[in-house]
């Protein structure tokens, strides 16, 4: 991290959510970075932090073998911030209390503002906010002054501006949470004293200065989908090295339709890198007849990735005047699939990604993952810093599994091409009612080991469900259901119904996340 950037740390008590504190903190304009709580409190001040940030976890204070907060910590003459059990933790060390009251708050709270104090300053009344936990604050450790309470929460935030501490019992990094950056920027620059200098252009500048000094003179192979992730991590990755990149493109047969040839056209024509084609569709498919299990999907498709890398390191090498070999691989892994795959720590591993979890233990190259600590957004903003056409930039995310996990079931050359024509369907009808910028994913599925009675062309018909997943969100680890308006959803149903002969049915997926995730698989 540069010297002109103040730095918090983001304690990770093993929360889902700890990411997107940090990412909060930067939207701030404040550089952030996530440590575990078990780093000893000597390692974190090391860093010289200028505030420090406690995120929310899955225990309970009363817990066996609950993480702890060093009481030393405010004597450390540095900022505090609690939040959910980071705040109940803070409250428990400093000498307040907390009780186990069985009277939980999950969802959407009205908190009732006390004393507006520093935190609180400007703000109305009484606020909605995100909350999550069973215990709770019945008294502020002494010094603090109460900011606000919660039909179940005695102590909802404090705050002691003397020693430069805070917390609140709800979650002010979601987005569901009214005026949570706000309160968040008030710890961060006026309790905190933090500078907001911090911005994307500051990523690029630091990871190809990280890049560089890694790679050195090595050659560096890239995996590229086509989607926005691969893209800015190829793009960034060729900022710092050049010519030492070659990036591959593996048609698996997973893709969407005209995928391949987006790839060629779009990501070619914007940077003029370096790309290698390989046809791999019969092999991925071998691999995956008769499996349907979606963990066992996602690792087969991560080995066979890795395995076809390997090949074209060796044709790479081959075609290579200086014999010079290929010693890393670049991968878009994103936060969101690592804290999925169970990367944080005590965080739930949700499902496997092909690029963490799925990765064989014999692999060959050093990782370079640019975007591993990134939210999507960032990464879109990221890619236009490095001037990336909008058509990729603004592109929906789409797994890299592919269509493999939007079959529920066996995949195979048929379920490809009867999902292929619904999801042109889909994305031609939401293109010409211009929902694109509207819609954060969408997933269409189809429910291969399940069939539907219909009646079509006035003739029985036993065929194959299509599921319609749109999604809104901010950052893929809170997701609601896409309204989609009903001419929409009624002009892509009839159109599906109609020229996917196999298909009978189309429904409609109003699940959030959480309870669902975004995929089905």
């Amino acid at each position: 991290m540069s010297l002109d950037h103040d730095l918090v740390l983001v304690v990770d008590f093993g929360a889902q959510y700890a990411q997107l504190i940090a990412r909060r903190v930067r939207e701030a304009k404040v550089y952030s970075e996530i440590v575990p709580h078990t780093m000893p409190l000597g390692e974190m001040l090391a860093k010289e932090p200028k505030a420090i940030i406690l995120s929310g976890g899955p225990s309970s204070v009363y817990e066996p073998g609950a993480p702890q907060l060093d009481p030393q910590i405010v004597d450390a003459d540095v900022p505090v911030f609690g939040i959910c059990y980071g705040f109940m933790a803070m409250a428990q060390a400093l000498g307040g209390q907390v009780a186990r009251t069985g009277q939980r708050e999950y969802g959407r709270t009205r908190v009732n503002v006390l004393d507006r104090g520093t935190l609180l300053q400007g703000l109305p009344e009484e606020l909605v906010s995100w909350m999550s936990h069973g215990d709770e604050v019945v008294a502020a450790p002494e010094g603090f002054r109460v900011n606000a309470k919660s039909p179940r929460a005695t102590v909802a935030a404090f705050e002691d501006t003397g020693r430069r501490l805070a917390g609140v019992q709800w979650h002010p990094e979601v987005l569901h949470s009214e005026h949570g950056q706000q309160i968040l920027e008030r710890f961060l620059v006026d309790i905190a004293g933090c500078r907001q200098t911090w911005t994307s252009v500051n990523i690029v500048d630091e990871q190809v200065e990280k890049i560089r000094a890694e790679v050195g003179d090595a050659r560096v192979i890239c995996g590229l989908s086509g989607g926005v992730d691969s893209a800015v991590a190829a793009a960034l990755v060729q900022r710092a090295i050049g010519d030492q990149l070659t990036c591959v493109f593996v048609d698996h047969g997973l893709l969407r339709e005209g995928e391949a040839e987006q790839v060629e056209q779009d990501f070619v024509a914007a940077t003029g890198v370096d790309l290698k084609v390989v046809d791999a569709a019969d092999r991925f498919l071998g691999h995956l007849a008769g499996v349907s299990d979606p963990e066992e999907k996602r690792k087969i498709i991560g080995r066979e990735f890795i395995r076809v890398f390997e090949q074209a390191e060796r044709e790479v090498v081959e075609a290579a005047p200086e014999g010079q070999p290929v010693r890393f691989l670049v991968q878009g892994t994103l936060y969101p699939d690592v804290v999925e795959s169970g990367g944080g720590e005590g965080a739930a591993n949700i499902k496997s990604h092909h690029n963490v979890g799925g990765l064989p233990e014999d692999l060959e190259f050093g990782l370079i993952e640019p975007l591993r600590t990134l939210f999507k957004d960032e990464v879109r903003e990221v890619g236009r810093q490095l001037g990336l056409p909008p058509g990729i930039v603004n592109r929906h995310p789409f797994p890299g599994p592919g269509l493999a996990i939007r079959i529920v079931g066996a995949v195979d050359a048929d379920r490809l091409r009867i999902l292929r024509a619904a999801d042109a369907i889909v994305r031609e009808e939401t293109t010409a009612a211009g929902l694109d910028a509207e819609i954060w994913q969408f997933p269409v599925v189809l429910l291969a080991d399940v069939r539907s009675v219909g009646v079509q062309g006035d003739g029985r018909t036993y065929g194959h469900p299509i599921v319609l997943r749109p999604v809104t969100s901010e950052d893929a680890m809170t997701a609601d259901w896409g309204r989609l308006p009903y001419d929409v959803l009624e002009q892509i149903s009839t159109r599906i119904t109609n020229e996917v002969d196999e298909v009978n049915r189309v429904v409609l997926d109003v699940t959030s996340k959480p309870p669902g995730t975004i995929e089905w698989e």
